[in-house]
């Protein structure tokens, strides 16, 4: 589990089993495609940090379901985005998360390979494009007026609003698999 010690079910006090059970009985566990628990019922991934804090964790826990699952962002564009911010923080673990949730939403291996890698695919869809070039200038620390000029006016302000909380969002778990060592293989 790197750093952290693994919380099993049995062992979390009534704030912490509150937080647990937001996690794995809210939409992250209706058709998943990585695992929530371990063997033991214990949380994978980033989740099993958020127990050390429950209220900022659970506050983490609800931004992120926003960000999934009451969106405006299309599932393509979303998991483009979320797997460009792995990219950028070279984070194993959103990486492996996130290739299989784009893979259920038709992103093919060739983009995947690309996403890997930072580089904007060609897409065909140019809402997804947009989405994937403000993401990458986001990544890179601004949108400068030519990247806004000319994606902004294909997506709106709002996605913008939406797609700079997902950066931030996903680029706080990266962070924080980062420093307690989650990869997918070791918890």
């Amino acid at each position: 589990m790197g750093r952290l010690e693994p919380m099993y079910p049995q062992e979390l006090d009534e704030g912490r089993r509150g937080l647990y059970e937001a996690i794995t009985k809210g939409p992250r566990a209706a058709g998943r495609h990585f695992p929530l628990t371990g063997e033991h019922g214990e949380l994978r991934g980033p989740f099993n940090a958020f127990l050390l804090s429950p209220e900022l964790g659970g506050a983490l826990q609800e931004l992120g379901a926003a960000v999934r699952y009451r969106s405006s962002l299309t599932p393509r564009a979303r998991e483009i985005a979320i797997l460009l911010v792995a990219a950028h923080w070279d984070c194993a673990y959103e990486r492996f998360a996130h290739e299989r949730v784009g893979r259920s939403v038709g992103i093919t291996e060739a983009e995947l390979a690309e996403l890997r890698g930072g580089v904007v695919p060609e897409l065909d869809d140019a809402y997804e494009r947009a989405c994937a070039h403000l993401v990458r200038a986001m990544t890179g620390g601004d949108v400068d007026e030519e990247v806004w000029e000319t994606w902004v006016p294909v997506v709106g302000e709002a996605t913008v609003f939406e797609l700079t909380t997902l950066v931030g969002y996903y680029s706080t778990l990266a962070l924080q698999l980062r420093v307690f060592r989650v990869s997918p293989h070791a918890d």
